[in-house]
């Protein structure tokens, strides 16, 4: 009796420690994009409805995810959206971008050598046709225009939100980092830590370049949106991570995730 006792119990350590073994680590990175297509992102740009990727904005190439607009006209402030299909809280997100080729016939001048990642998102189901941004906090991502001037980049942007900068609520709609300039068609590291709605971190390259806290509802920007959506004041805890589509194409790759509300 007792060597069956034993053995059951032997039985029962191994397949506990094989379930354990199979169980995912907290602090795994995971990939967002699997460089082969875009299935598991989807699309909201102006004037068209959620899930149309009008003229094939948003491509997977090369295993690069490409911003193209070969296929429009004029640009037609169609500024468009890429959601990853999860929403999350507390995180680490970083990616490599590249700016490349030339600006959309039409397109804003600002949008030159212009794009970035939004976070906090609204969900873009949540947004009518003609809503021109998303309700969001953007990591802005701005390149070089070789003119030897300062352009920094890993700023923060606020389509329909503010944020506290330096102790105080701050309602400038871009702050710009300490970042480097970055010209030309390099490919630039890019990573943020959120905190739910608490601290953000940016980082460049490796160097931390800006940091705030308190992201919320409020300011301006925005348009056309749903006033049951723009709570004002209301703390932002979570949301979709989008990529923008705004006249200029740009490049992402290798955009990975670390979940840290589980630690």
């Amino acid at each position: 009796m007792r060597i069956v006792i034993i053995s059951v119990l032997m039985v029962l350590a191994i397949n506990s420690c094989t379930s354990v073994k199979s169980l995912p680590k907290n602090n795994e990175w995971i990939s967002l994009f699997n460089g082969k297509d875009i299935k598991d992102w989807f699309v909201k740009i102006h004037h068209h409805e959620v899930g149309e990727n009008f003229g094939n904005t948003f491509r997977a190439e090369d295993g690069i995810l490409k911003v193209r607009y070969d296929q429009y006209g004029d640009f037609n402030d169609q500024f468009g959206h890429l959601y990853y299909k999860i929403p999350y809280s507390y995180y680490h997100l970083k990616l490599e971008y590249r700016f490349t080729g030339e600006l959309q016939k039409g397109a804003p001048s600002y949008t030159l050598r212009n794009s970035g990642v939004m976070f906090h998102s609204q969900d873009p189901r949540t947004m009518p046709k003609e809503q021109d941004w998303p309700i969001s906090v953007e990591f802005q991502l701005l390149g070089g225009l070789g003119d030897g001037k300062s352009r920094p980049t890993g700023n923060m942007c606020s389509p329909g939100t503010n944020v506290v900068y330096n102790g105080k609520l701050d309602e400038t709609h871009c702050i710009n980092s300490k970042s480097k300039t970055y010209d030309g068609d390099q490919w630039v590291k890019a990573e943020i830590i959120v905190l739910g709605d608490s601290l953000i971190t940016h980082i460049i390259n490796g160097e931390k370049v800006l940091e705030y806290s308190k992201p919320q509802i409020g300011g301006g920007v925005v348009n056309r949106f749903d006033p049951a959506v723009k709570v004002d004041g209301k703390l932002l805890k979570s949301g979709f991570i989008a990529l923008q589509s705004e006249g200029q194409p740009v490049d992402f790759r290798n955009i990975q995730l670390k979940d840290l509300s589980k630690k």
